[in-house]
This record gives C-alpha cells, structure tokens and sequence, in this order.
C-alpha cells in the first residue's frame, strides 16, 4: 500500500463502527516501536493496538500487570510518529484506572494529549460501565475488553478460557451490553467460546474485535510478537504464525558472528577508500616527515 497516494483515507472511530453495519471485517495489530507500526501501518491494518503486552513481549516482563504508564507512553509516542493511516489505540494498563475516576481521566487523557492516542482501551465488564461513560464524556472514545482480561490473571487463577458455564455466559453477555450501552465504540473480546462471541457480536451494536474468540467476530487482533514468531513461550491455541523470525534474526546474528570471527566482515565492498593517488602521497609525506 503506497502511503502517499492521496486515495490513503484515515481510519476513524465512525469507520469501525460503520465496517459492522456493511459487514466488513476488522483488522487489528499491536505494535510498540516506530519500524514495526510503520509496517503495520503501511500493510493495510484497521487499527494498531499498543497494547499493554508490551510488558511481557517488549520489557520481559512476566505478566502485563508490572508496565506503568510512563513506558506505555513512551512506546506510543513512537508508534503515534509511524501511524498515519490506521486508527491509534493504546491500552490503559493495571492501575491507570483502578484509583478512580480522576485518575482514569488524567490517565486517558495524557495517552490523547501526550501519546497522540485516538482511543483507549481498559479491560472488564459492568464494573467499569461509569468509568467508560465518564471517558466518552470527556471526548475519548473507549474500546473495551471482556472475557479473558490479563490484567486479571490473580483473581482468575491464570490465563484460562472465560464463559464455559451457562452462569459465566450470562454474565458475559451482561458485560457486553453494558459496555456499548456506557457508550464504547466496540469490544475486544478474548478467550471465550466462539459460540459465546458469535452470540455476543449479534446482540451487539457495536464491532466485536475477537482473539481466541472465533472467526464470527466482527474483526481479529494478534500480538504481533506472536504472528511473526518472536515470542519466547509456546503459542496459544489461538494464534497463527505467519512468520519465524526468531529464527531468521538467530541465523543472520550467527553468521555474522562466524564472519566477523573468520574476518570476512567487513570486506572491501562494506570499507571505505581513498581517492585515487591519495595513498602514495600520504605515504611520501610520511616519509618526508620522517
């Protein structure tokens, strides 16, 4: 995709809502750095998530829990210079809005102002329906995030599939409903059973992003670390490798290794050189000077 072309249109928030009424899919990447949005970016993608995995995929962290929102902020300024096309969301992440409603809003309101985020997203259901209405009031579209919520995993006992129960369901469905009614534009849902999201994107207004949720979502999204192959723990169920560049990256790092080892590298075309004659009259006037 030729990013100068004048026919480049800018992916907004009335956009995605409007790709649900004429049935279009969704396409949703994370990205953390300037090189890896502007791919994205230039590929085509819908939005770019800078997504609170950077903690675990990007930092090293063990779980998403420990990143702050200074380094989420830092990695969005990078990806908001790389992004011209897709529509720009950042993740709050634990403890951004966890304190109260003027803290969500300092919070929200610095990834707008600072990071050039055109949207937030916050995990969980009903419980956060005030705090989403309170941040569309104040002008910042919110995208939610039900089902499996990493932000989660202490009270959940780990990364496991949400909605299996009839109960679970219905609480689900519950939290969806008052998500888009609290005024979201749409809704990530993760780790739930297909039949669930299926259920649950009907019902729903609003655009349904799904990972781990089924293919009858509105959209998809991948932690991109995860698409390419770049992620050091085994995959989930959920996701495709498109790609090994762990591997690829691994290989070229060995071979110029052995290069360097082997003093194949650099070699005359990588080395500079003087003009023609230079070396004989450097030579002399060494020699001159003696």
């Amino acid at each position: 995709m030729d990013l100068n072309s004048e026919a480049v249109s800018k992916i907004t928030v009335p956009a995605i809502l409007d790709r649900k009424l004429r049935g279009e899919k969704i396409t949703c990447l994370t990205a953390y750095d300037y090189p890896t949005a502007r791919l994205v970016d230039e590929a085509g993608m819908d939005i770019i998530l800078v997504g609170d995995s950077l903690a675990q995929v990007v930092l090293g962290y063990d779980s998403t829990v420990p990143v702050t929102v200074d380094e989420m902020l830092h990695h969005l300024k990078a990806v908001r210079r790389a992004t011209r096309r897709a529509l720009l969301v950042a993740d709050l992440p634990y403890g951004a809005y966890h304190l109260g409603r003027a803290e969500s809003l300092r919070s929200s309101i610095r990834f707008v102002k600072e990071g050039g985020a055109e949207a937030v997203k916050l995990e969980g259901g009903r419980k956060r329906a005030r705090l989403v209405a309170a941040l569309v009031q104040a002008e910042i579209p919110v995208m939610g995030h039900i089902g499996l919520t990493p932000q989660s995993l202490h009270a959940m006992g780990g990364y496991r599939v949400q909605g299996k129960t009839l109960d679970s369901a219905t609480e689900l469905l519950a939290d969806a409903q008052a998500l888009e009614d609290a005024g979201a534009f749409a809704l990530v849902l993760e780790g739930i059973p297909r039949e669930l999201a299926a259920l649950v994107t009907r019902r729903l207004r609003i655009p349904t992003i799904g990972i781990g949720a089924g293919p009858e979502c509105d959209g998809q999204v991948l932690v991109i670390h995860d698409l390419l192959g770049m992620s050091f723990t085994p995959p989930a169920k959920f996701v495709r490798r498109y790609a090994d560049l762990a591997e690829v990256t691994r290989q070229a790092v060995e071979r110029f290794r052995d290069d360097v080892l082997a003093g194949n590298f650099p070699g005359d075309r990588e080395s500079y050189h003087w003009p023609a004659g230079l070396r004989e009259q450097f030579e002399k006037d060494v020699t001159r000077r003696g």
